[in-house]
């Protein structure tokens, strides 16, 4: 790995980790040697980052350099931790593991005062049962959606059959319970929702829909916004 490249993972990892964190954890989750960790340290704060502690106590990162300071009033600051902790309870690992990445990047960039309000917040998040079950299937619907590529996909209606299509996924909505992607149906020639618990065996097609997908949503959305007059979205059939 590129120096810099292991650099940049050090200052996410002093972020994210519970300080004191110990070289010996450091250098275990960078994988590399002792004297790399020490040296690597050095360097980030050559660079201008705030790590306290030292060789035998810990280290804790103080001021982040990579990052420009953030300015937010207590209500904004409720709501960054508010938000970030439903998304670390929806069920689904990888953005759970984002929320957590992106509590530290902000955490870094606060004053002390700020920082406490963040971790410390007044509203909470009290869910004994994830949000959402798991689905084996998200990266690769959250990443056709990222790259605007076309999905084939099988489906299961509600009597067990499947059927096969290929779909221009818009986007991954989030409903009460149930977790569903915005699409563009080909078979149908329609828009639909599919629950994302029936896709079966998704496969990126390599067919790109760039140039339609934000045209694509906005009619979607306006769509489903009307039809909350007359009755609900139609379910992928």
């Amino acid at each position: 790995m590129a120096r810099p490249d292991r650099l940049f993972r050090l200052l996410q990892a002093m972020r994210v980790m519970p300080a004191p964190i110990t070289a010996a954890r450091l250098a275990e989750e960078m994988d590399v040697s002792l004297r790399s960790l020490y040296r690597d340290i050095d360097s980030l704060r050559a660079a201008g980052a705030r790590i306290e502690g030292e060789r035998g106590y810990g280290y804790r990162l103080i001021e982040d350099y990579s990052l420009p300071p953030q300015t937010f009033d207590r209500a904004e600051i409720e709501a960054l931790a508010l938000g970030l902790a439903e998304v670390q309870r929806m069920g689904d690992p990888a953005l759970a593991k984002a929320a957590v990445s992106v509590l530290a990047k902000v955490a870094a960039t606060l004053p002390d005062d700020r920082e406490s309000y963040l971790f410390h917040a007044i509203s909470q998040v009290y869910r004994p049962d994830v949000r959402y079950a798991a689905t084996r299937n998200m990266e690769i619907i959250r990443e056709a959606c990222w790259q605007e590529e076309a999905l084939h996909i099988g489906y299961t209606d509600k009597a067990g059959d499947v059927s096969e299509r290929t779909i221009l996924p818009l986007a991954v909505m989030y409903t009460d319970r149930t977790l569903t992607v915005l699409a563009w149906c080909c078979l149908r020639e329609a828009f639909r929702m599919f629950n994302t618990d029936r896709i079966v065996k998704p496969t990126l097609v390599g067919q790109s829909f760039r140039p339609r997908r934000a045209s694509l949503l906005r009619e979607y959305l306006a769509e489903l916004n009307q039809r909350q007059v007359v009755g609900g979205p139609q379910a992928g059939r």
